[in-house]
């Protein structure tokens, strides 16, 4: 299977649209619609879970189950404060960053709709005039402007405090094979696990085990959507995919965040949430395969829903396989298309090596 292949036109329509939809932390169904829509003709049946979190199930009556796992959500903000002139002050929902939000557009997601807005900031003639420094970005000075000049315009176009924010910059192919967009972390997660399963359809392959394609809820927040549909799931195995940094930008100390690149292949991670056999099938099946891949040492955890599924259950055989991207919790993360279409094989091919090996004590320490 050539990775110059993966990736069809359908595929491409597919990850612009799930892109493009808003998926914040707590609010991610109409993006788990779309992905199961997709979904649908490469898969036996679905679960979900009363937070949302998707599954797609391959063999369903099997009793040795392997999850493939990315998740849904996004970034976003929470209206937290309204002013009598009708500025609005936020909160974090997950890791927003603070220091890109001045002059950027946001959508205010109420009932009666989208409500448009910006995140003010002084003009650079009026900063520092009085000598003192100038103020940068934080989290109590940012503030959102929708238009309006009192607290009750604001209110009547039906905004209130809770309501989510999201920034609505949309999908982009830089320079031909670089995807762009917010909320590539970890929507192309749930774009690979999705291809995976077509590819298993499409080439006929019939596997041993269950295979359990979840799409997870509230990462960003502290794995919560992992936390809790492996106790429902119960696997045996799971192989986790979500984004790393590349380190490669300017500002970034490789001696402290390690050395990667986009383009130089799928990362697979090094941890003590990382079964050392299943990470060494991983390894073993991207050598054999010629899958270029990089390693990254994680130290004490992943900070990806792999530490939840680890730690589940008695603990989980599990392992991280991640995506090289630039620019992460920003507007314009970055990643590259063959990475992609590498990590998509890498699992694909794994998963084939599980079946042929299928003697599952194999993960047993």
């Amino acid at each position: 299977m050539k990775s110059k292949s993966i990736l069809n036109e359908n595929s491409l329509v597919f990850l612009e649209q799930y892109l493009n939809n808003a998926s914040p932390t707590g609010y991610e169904n109409e993006g788990q619609q779309i992905w199961m829509d997709y979904l649908k003709p490469y898969v036996d049946s679905f679960i979900t879970d009363l937070y949302g979190t998707a599954v797609g199930v391959i063999n369903p009556e099997a009793p040795y189950k392997v999850v493939i796992e990315g998740h849904s959500d996004e970034i976003s903000w929470y209206v937290n404060y309204i002013t009598e002139d009708g500025l609005i002050y936020v909160i974090r929902n997950g890791g927003s960053d603070h220091q890109i939000a001045p002059s950027k557009r946001v959508n205010i997601h109420t009932k009666k709709g989208i409500v448009r807005g910006v995140f003010g900031w002084p003009a650079i003639h009026t900063r520092g005039r009085s000598g003192k420094a100038e103020e940068t970005p934080k989290i109590e000075n940012i503030f959102i402007d929708c238009g309006c000049s009192s607290k009750q315009e604001v209110e009547d176009l039906g905004v209130h405090v809770g309501c989510v924010i999201t920034y609505p910059d949309g999908f982009e192919i830089l320079n031909g094979n670089k995807f762009i967009c917010r909320a590539i972390d970890n929507r192309m997660g749930g774009f690979m696990i999705a291809e995976v399963a077509r590819l298993l359809k499409e080439n006929n392959k019939k596997l041993p085990f269950g295979l359990y394609i979840v799409n997870a809820v509230q990462e960003e927040i502290g794995l919560r959507g992992a936390e809790m549909i492996t106790q429902t799931i119960k696997p045996n195995v799971a192989i986790v995919t979500d984004v790393c940094h590349d380190t490669t930008t300017p500002m970034i100390d490789k001696k402290i965040e390690g050395d990667l690149k986009m383009g130089r292949g799928p990362v697979i991670a090094y941890a003590p949430a990382v079964q050392n056999k299943l990470r060494d099938l991983i390894v073993e099946t991207a050598e054999e395969k010629k899958i270029p891949f990089q390693r990254h040492a994680s130290s004490r955890v992943t900070g990806t829903d792999t530490d939840a599924f680890a730690y589940s259950n008695g603990g989980v055989p599990s392992a991280l396989i991640s995506l090289p991207l630039r620019y992460m919790h920003t507007t314009v993360e970055m990643v590259h298309r063959e990475d992609v279409e590498h990590v998509i094989q890498l699992i694909y091919e794994s998963l084939l090596k599980i079946e042929n090996n299928h003697n599952f004590s194999y993960f047993k320490k």
